[in-house]
């Protein structure tokens, strides 16, 4: 999912949760500039998501329409569909490598990454019964996450070879 639609998501979850949100808040949570959520949220706003209202003088009052929280729920199953593609993804390959470092008579490896798949990673490894480093010894492979894929690094003196 493109980070846009994460940013749409996310501002129309925290509304949906806290209509009296400040732009500055959303800015926070989302690590941008506040000019960035207001160019967001106008957008949002123009597309008829979000409806705006004034509290005081410098209050504003954020809240979804009905048309927003069918967007958001779109957004969501987009997002949950994603997650589980890349699950899936991630999972068949670290089996698929799995087999690979045990059929060479590796018991251990080593792990390097620290986001969702790289926790995937770990838990196949523990599945199979493999130890996991987090320090890379070149002694073993190292499976490595870096963004949305997983490689298989071996060592020089690999078995067999």
């Amino acid at each position: 999912m493109s980070t846009g639609k994460n940013y749409d998501l996310e501002i129309l979850s925290q509304i949906e949760e806290n209509p009296d949100i400040t732009q500055s808040d959303l800015a926070t949570r989302l690590g941008v500039a506040v000019g960035s959520v207001n160019w967001y949220l106008k957008r949002l706003v123009n597309k008829g998501y979000i409806k705006v209202t004034r509290m005081q003088r410098r209050r504003l009052r954020y809240l979804l329409t009905a048309k927003g929280m069918a967007e958001k729920a779109r957004l969501t199953r987009e997002y949950m569909q994603a997650s589980l593609y890349w699950y899936r993804t991630t999972r068949k390959t670290a089996r698929f490598y799995l087999a690979q470092i045990q059929e060479a008579g590796y018991s251990t490896v080593c792990l390097v990454g620290d986001n969702d798949l790289a926790e995937i990673v770990y838990l196949s490894c523990l599945e199979a019964q493999v130890q996991v480093k987090r320090e890379v010894d070149p002694a073993y492979p190292v499976f490595r996450i870096e963004g949305f894929k997983t490689i298989l690094e071996w060592p020089d003196d690999r078995p067999g070879e």
